[in-house]
């Protein structure tokens, strides 16, 4: 998958559905949606990498969502509505497992959920790199974080959103 094709076939369509229930579309949540996708899977991988090189692990889609951040979206106060409305619109059923299995063919329910996970923070997007890390860091809280990397996907996400 590339950063374009993601960005056009999932993320555009996820943010109009948020659009339609009144969270916004902006450049902001496209570059962050793309630079976490590209963090977390490298557009390669939509189910996490174990040891061996294994596509077995917990986590699911290009965000690598565990059950767990499942059944965040699906039960915080700010989002869950959205949530289980948009599962039911796409024929996903409204739990934590139906969710995780769903996220990991349908890029636009799992653009959705990573959106709406960002959403529960309580600040605005983040606008430069650093920032974004640091809401990278509340929202996904991954195991095994990799800040290498994630100055060059926030770059990358940049340049893909401008180029749209």
């Amino acid at each position: 998958m590339t950063p374009l094709r993601l960005l056009n076939l999932a993320i555009v369509p996820a943010l109009a559905e948020l659009a339609r229930c009144g969270i916004p579309d902006t450049q902001d949540a496209r570059r962050f949606l793309l630079a976490i996708a590209l963090q977390e899977s490298g557009l390669c991988h939509r189910r996490q990498v174990v040891a061996g090189g294994a596509e077995a692990g917990p986590a699911s889609s290009f965000w690598q969502f565990e059950q767990g951040g499942c059944k965040g979206v699906l039960t915080h106060y700010r989002v869950a509505s959205t949530m289980r409305t948009l599962c039911t619109d796409f024929n996903v059923q409204p739990t934590p497992a139906g969710l995780w299995e769903a996220m990991r063919y349908h890029d636009i329910v799992a653009a959705i959920a990573a959106r709406l996970l960002l959403y529960t923070l309580p600040s605005k997007l983040a606008t430069t790199a650093d920032a974004g890390w640091a809401q990278y860091l509340a929202a996904w809280r991954p195991g095994k974080p990799h800040p290498q990397t994630w100055a060059s996907n926030w770059e990358l996400a940049t340049t893909t959103v401008g180029a749209k």
